[in-house]
């Protein structure tokens, strides 16, 4: 494929990101020294809702890699014959854009991503900050090798190392920003600690009670790290990040919903009920009648809801009561949207707050 063929419609996608304010004139500078397309391997996918589709033909590839959506580029780990789950890809370019307006970087920062992946956005802070200046991790030793070819490829020599990117890597010294292009559980304070005070660290977090919540961390001159939630972002998440899967034993004692399944999902009061419940996973999707959700916690209790049906309680307790319960404590203080909550990173925690720092959302539940 040539050079031309496969730009394609780039410069489309690249206007179309400034048109949306997500890229000011250097970065756009930048994005359009960096196309997309040197980093996307022949093989991808297209992430649908229920399964990832493979995408075959030239027109196809380029179609979807110039767009503003997601591109596959890695099934199961790399495993064949797996069940098919999306384990890496190029992330989708508006929020990429929007991630790095949130970092903040300025000429003379060092810059440590978490998540080589294709290689993509350690190139495009490479054409930003400079070679030197730039640092990324990647656990898979697969495909931290065909991102150094991209990297390479396309004239770029930045510091790339294989690992855990929880841990701090050796010789690297403190840096001035941090990008996560995975989700994390929650930020390891060895991280923080990697960020002089000033910093700033960008990434999208997947807990227990909720996941894609974007969160833009300042590190303070006393080594804790705060910061508001930024809306959502939806990662695929760090390896050593990855849930834990609650087992649904027995029958189910049925009972009336009080409350809708979907209100869970909202990202809001998945905010606030995850403070409040710590160590209570749900997993759920929309559907075209409403949600289907499935809640659980590690001491065995667990439910089924669906919107228009009755719940279904599992193991001890009364979990669905719980949910109910901070459902009322939620609207009490105005259903609060996303943008109106915050983090903060301690070497004892994370603490989510609700509108000011000081004002901690304390845990219902031990």
């Amino acid at each position: 494929m040539s050079t031309a063929q496969a730009t394609g419609t780039y410069p489309a996608l690249v206007q179309d990101l400034a048109d949306r304010r997500l890229l000011d004139a250097r970065w756009r500078q930048v994005w359009e020294a960096v196309p997309r397309s040197q980093f996307v391997p022949p093989d991808i996918w297209r992430q649908l809702p229920d399964r990832c589709e493979p995408v075959v033909g030239t027109d196809d590839w380029l179609a979807l890699v110039n767009s503003d959506e997601p591109v596959v580029t890695q099934l199961d780990d790399g495993a064949e014959n797996g069940p098919g789950i999306a384990t890496s890809s190029n992330s989708m370019p508006s929020m990429v854009a929007r991630m790095l307006g949130l970092l903040g970087v300025e000429d003379g920062h060092r810059v440590l991503e978490i998540g080589t992946g294709t290689g993509y956005v350690a190139a495009l802070l490479s054409e930003r900050l400079g070679d030197e200046q730039v640092y990324s991790i990647e656990v898979d030793p697969v495909l931290a090798q065909q991102a150094a070819e991209a990297i390479a490829g396309a004239g770029y020599r930045p510091h790339l190392h294989v690992g855990d990117g929880a841990e701090p890597i050796p010789g690297m010294g403190l840096v001035d920003r941090v990008i996560a292009t995975c989700a994390l559980r929650y930020i390891p304070y060895a991280l923080v600690g990697q960020v002089r005070p000033g910093g700033v660290i960008v990434a999208p977090l997947a807990r227990d009670f909720w996941s894609g919540a974007l969160v833009q961390l300042h590190v303070q001159d006393d080594g804790t790290a705060v910061g508001p939630v930024c809306g959502s972002a939806m990662y695929m998440p760090m390896r050593a990040h990855r849930p834990i899967h609650h087992e649904i034993e027995g029958t189910g004692r049925s009972r009336a919903a009080g409350l809708d399944p979907a209100r869970i999902l909202d990202l809001g009061f998945a905010l606030y009920a995850g403070a409040r419940l710590p160590g209570v996973r749900v997993t759920g999707h929309e559907t075209a009648d409403g949600a289907r959700v499935w809640v659980s916690s590690a001491d065995g209790a667990a439910v089924m809801a669906a919107t228009g049906e009755d719940v279904l309680q599992y193991g001890p307790g009364f979990l669905w009561e719980e949910i109910e319960q901070a459902w009322r404590e939620y609207e009490s203080v105005g259903r609060p949207d996303v943008d109106q909550f915050g983090l903060t990173v301690t070497p004892r925690g994370h603490q989510v707050w609700l509108r000011d720092p000081h004002v901690v959302v304390q845990p219902s539940r031990t």
